[in-house]
């Protein structure tokens, strides 16, 4: 239910991306709330609230920004298509630089009157970084998905020294559609299992808390990097037996990472299955900043119905 206390009128905030999952919960939340949302779409503009965009290369014209609170930029093809081949490989950075580029040159032509600029990441920036403890100042990582936040938030920064950028890097969404669309199949068959040796430390975080954050970060004014992440930390083990237990399967058949990069590709299996990041939410946290799920095992009950 929507939270009258946040609920006013006169507001307005523009999403690019809002046909995803993140997008369009974000959508829905801030409607509920009385927010005005402009939409930026790839399509002809079908209702009053849509505007058309990124066709033909030209420019995002920058009075569709003028007025409102904030600009989100949600753009990205899905890193879950899998293998990663060199064309998908050119689609992933293309689709997250392209879109962010023009909206931070919207941005940068509004000046003074430019709204908050809201730009997605990913916690992919920090790489695999075994036993240490991460947050927004620790440095870049070494893979194919870092260098890709890395043009993706530097993308975002050319919006100019003077606008408020921040950049969300975004844990693993804990949904249905999101982290555990693969792993729920297997878990319903009955054939999941620890991924290579489990213990590689996964951030996450549920949909709800998702979009929570994206609201404090805009109402709080926060710029910078600023990690979308659980606060608790899990290895990949808990989140597969938290599913498991979730639906009453067994949790016995381990994926070798042979067996996974095989069918999957290396930089896919070592960016998203092996790798091991214990990335914290401390600017979210220090900011005041509560989560409604603080442990993996409650995003999980939270997204998954019990089994019957």
């Amino acid at each position: 239910m929507p939270d009258p206390a946040r609920r006013e009128s006169g507001r307005r905030v523009v999403v690019a991306g809002a046909s995803g999952l993140i997008g369009s919960a974000l959508v829905d939340d801030l409607r509920a709330d009385g927010v005005e949302v402009t939409r930026l779409v790839r399509h002809e503009a079908q209702a009053s609230d849509e505007v058309t965009w990124l066709v033909d290369d030209a420019p995002l014209n920058p009075d569709v920004l003028a007025g409102a609170e904030a600009v989100v930029g949600l753009n990205g093809a899905s890193i879950g298509r899998f293998p990663w081949t060199a064309g998908y490989r050119h689609t992933l950075l293309w689709s997250r630089v392209t879109p962010t580029q023009a909206l931070a040159r919207a941005v940068r032509e509004l000046g003074t009157d430019a709204p908050a600029f809201v730009s997605a990441s990913a916690v992919g920036y920090y790489g695999s970084a075994p036993g240490a403890h991460l947050d927004e100042t620790s440095p870049r990582g070494d893979s194919f998905l870092a260098d890709v936040c890395g043009e993706w938030e530097a993308a975002a920064q050319t919006a100019g020294e003077n606008a408020r950028v921040s950049m969300l890097r975004t844990a693993p969404i804990i949904h249905e559609r999101g982290v555990l669309k693969p792993l729920l199949l297997l878990t319903k068959l009955g054939v999941s299992g620890p991924i290579g040796r489990g213990t590689q430390v996964w951030p996450w975080i549920s949909l709800d808390d998702e979009i929570r954050a994206i609201r404090h970060v805009i109402d709080a004014g926060i710029t910078g990097p600023v990690n979308l992440t659980g606060p608790t930390r899990a290895t990949a083990n808990d989140l597969g037996f938290a599913l498991a237990r979730r639906l009453n399967r067994p949790f016995v058949l381990r994926a070798p990472v042979w067996a996974m990069k095989a069918a999957l590709g290396s930089d896919a299996v070592e960016a998203l299955l092996t790798t091991d990041a214990d990335v914290a939410p401390r600017v979210l946290e220090e900011s005041g900043f509560t989560f409604h799920h603080p442990t993996v095992e409650e995003a999980v009950a939270a997204a998954v119905p019990p089994a019957g």
